[in-house]
């Protein structure tokens, strides 16, 4: 059907419910004859008749009650489309998916989470926690989300097929327990970390692969006694507990943890981690994406 428009199908259908052509030719504020040339139209690109004359008004034929439910179901999914479209232009409706960090939401989203929800009350959030960066890569180039935080990429490999853009650069310190000898250091270098029980970040994750080269460079080869945490939050708490010192990126929500139970000494000579957020195409992501990831580097940038 080539030659049918989408105006063809919306005045037959307004046709076989009025089942008056005068009736739809009012509302339509057009000619009696404008009318009957959408439903010729259907009829010339069918084959078939779609109407046939009553003593009061017209009536669908079979062919034309086929049609009639096809065009309805049609036209129906169609507005939904276009109102589902219309949300995500405005910012109004939609979802946003974000791929994330198993610790992202209590160390740099917290706050953000709640000023958008409260600004964009119908906009759905949908987080998949995923254990590395890498990972997080890998979700947003499927399609699987939207937006993806993590440490951004400097290996041609990971940043490929993405745009990233960086939020904020941390500083690496070492948690220790207030009673620990180390506690009176006002900052250590890479080599001063021989001294500790080192709880080094997650293997096989961007911030454990860097410093690893660092601590290699320092002679700080990993050890079979070195203590290792599946993520942040778990390496502060070992912490805590007296079974190590903790070497964690100070971030937002980790720094506002556990004031009274551990200080958080720096730690020189280790390249900050810069971590921000990755899209296959920022120009491309509904306003809501866009909003929710401004939203979260404004509360970030700020900390």
């Amino acid at each position: 059907m080539t030659g049918v428009t989408l105006d063809d199908l919306k005045v037959f259908v307004m046709v076989c419910e009025a089942r008056n052509l005068s009736a739809v030719a009012r509302e339509m504020n057009c000619s009696q004859s404008a009318v009957s040339q959408h439903v010729r139209r259907l009829e010339k690109e069918t084959g078939l008749a779609l109407m046939e004359r009553q003593p009061r008004g017209v009536a669908p034929t079979s062919a034309g009650r086929i049609l009639q439910r096809a065009a309805s179901d049609g036209l129906t999914a169609l507005g939904e489309g276009l109102r589902l479209l219309e949300e995500l232009r405005t910012g109004r409706g939609g979802c946003v998916v974000i791929a994330t960090g198993a610790t992202t939401i209590r160390n740099f989203m917290g706050a953000a989470i709640k000023d958008f929800c409260r600004a964009f009350p119908d906009v759905g959030l949908e987080f998949h926690t995923e254990r590395s960066s890498h990972r997080c890569l890998d979700v947003l180039r499927s399609g699987a989300c939207d937006l993806a935080w993590v440490t951004i990429a400097a290996d041609a490999t990971d940043a490929q097929g993405v745009e990233q853009r960086p939020v904020v650069s941390l500083e690496w310190v070492l948690a220790v327990r207030p009673d620990d000898p180390l506690a009176g250091e006002s900052a250590l270098r890479a080599e001063d970390l021989a001294r500790t029980r080192l709880i080094r970040p997650p293997e096989g994750t961007s911030s454990g692969r860097q410093v690893e080269h660092y601590l290699g460079a320092h002679g700080l080869p990993p050890r079979a006694t070195t203590t290792r945490a599946t993520d942040w939050d778990t390496a502060l708490l070992l912490a805590e507990m007296g079974l190590g010192h903790a070497l964690i990126p100070a971030a937002p929500g980790l720094v506002g943890q556990s004031a009274d139970s551990v200080r958080l000494i720096p730690v020189t000579g280790i390249p900050s981690l810069d971590v921000g957020w990755a899209a296959r195409q920022w120009s491309a992501l509904s306003p809501a994406a866009q909003e929710f990831a401004a939203t979260v580097t404004r509360h970030v940038g700020g900390a």
